[in-house]
């Protein structure tokens, strides 16, 4: 198969089902429903496993649920990740779930550790438990490197992880490296810097602001209260970064891979461009600083260095910075818009 003028090993030629299949872990989520949407395109198998509690949680997915198998297990639950492997018997697994918000990790650093860290551990045991060949995706992140050691940062950057969400992927990272080693699993990670959408949840600083900018814009909201406007992310578009996930592994070898835009952008720049796109340029008196919103230890700048990833793979992001704030705040405009039972600001 060609893809970009990069030739890569399909499951259909490696795999034993003519159909190939691939289990998700964290399906519900922001990258898990891109992947979904993806993979099946290409004519997978998709399964996905789901935490069961008391709340709906398969809003990003629900028009997907005629074609995503859901399996319940937990990444606290060893023998639920075995069954979801018997089950669905994939030829690839994408390890996306993850307790992923940082700032809830400084008051959960325990069960942060317990999902992002040792429940990657038990998934791939249930993977080397497995009778035959699967395939291996971890989501590092970016968060790994924290207090940066060198700009921009590439595969070989140290880590120094400013967070317990941080902390967490580095174990999960080297865990999967140690797989790959010991036991000869094709498990690669991706260390994918922030990459957003109009699917990313309220409580991340990118949606928050896309979500406030509409609400501003349509008179339901005055002001929009954020900590560290100065901090420095490389923003790419999360539909983008599923595509270098899967690439991954289609590669003859596992490898890690750096996936970035290549570009940095304050908080600060995030804001200007939503409110201008709006017709608000003036948006210093809708935002407040609120200290309660800092970090304890915070990660000034990111930005990363893609060239393995756009070398090896082919792979490179198609969405700029600039549209990937509009497509944000259009989306969450026409959602406020459309739901008319909420009165106005008098």
């Amino acid at each position: 198969m060609d893809l970009g003028g990069h030739r890569v090993a399909t499951q259909e030629n490696r795999g034993k089902h003519r159909v190939p299949r691939a289990l998700i872990t964290g399906v519900t989520g922001q990258d898990g429903s891109y992947l979904a949407e993806f993979l099946l395109a290409r004519g997978y198998e998709v399964f996905g496993t789901i935490r069961r509690t008391s709340l709906s949680i398969d809003d990003r997915i629900r028009h997907l649920l005629d074609d995503v198998r859901l399996i319940d297990a937990d990444l606290l639950d060893q023998l639920s990740l075995i069954k979801a492997v018997q089950t669905a018997r994939p030829d690839e697994v994408y390890n996306l779930a993850a307790m992923s918000f940082v700032p809830t990790s400084f008051v959960q650093p325990v069960l942060t550790g317990e999902y992002t860290a040792l429940g990657v551990a038990k998934m791939l045991e249930a993977i080397r438990l497995a009778d035959w060949p699967i395939r291996f995706y971890q989501a590092s992140s970016s968060e790994m490197f924290g207090k940066v050691h060198e700009i921009p940062q590439r595969e070989t950057t140290p880590f120094h992880p400013r967070s317990p969400y941080g902390v967490a992927k580095v174990y999960g990272h080297w865990i999967t490296v140690n797989y790959r080693e010991a036991y000869g699993l094709h498990a690669s990670s991706g260390i994918l810097f922030n990459h957003e959408s109009p699917r990313r949840g309220l409580e991340f600083v990118t949606r928050k602001i896309s979500h406030a900018v509409a609400r501003i814009k349509l008179g339901l909201q005055r002001e929009v209260r954020l900590g560290n406007l100065d901090a420095k992310r490389d923003w790419g578009y999360a539909g983008d970064y599923v595509e270098a996930m899967w690439l991954m592994l289609q590669q003859p070898e596992p490898d890690d891979y750096v996936i970035s835009t290549e570009e940095t952008h304050s908080v600060r720049e995030f804001l200007e461009i939503a409110f201008r796109h709006v017709g608000l340029p003036d948006w210093d008196p809708y935002v407040r600083v609120d200290p309660k919103l800092l970090r304890p230890a915070d990660v000034e700048i990111l930005i990363g260095d893609s060239t393995k990833a756009r070398t090896k793979l082919g792979w490179k992001p198609r969405v700029s910075f600039a549209e990937l704030v509009t497509r944000m705040v259009d989306a969450d405009l026409a959602a406020e818009a459309a739901d008319s039972r909420r009165p106005a600001l008098r």
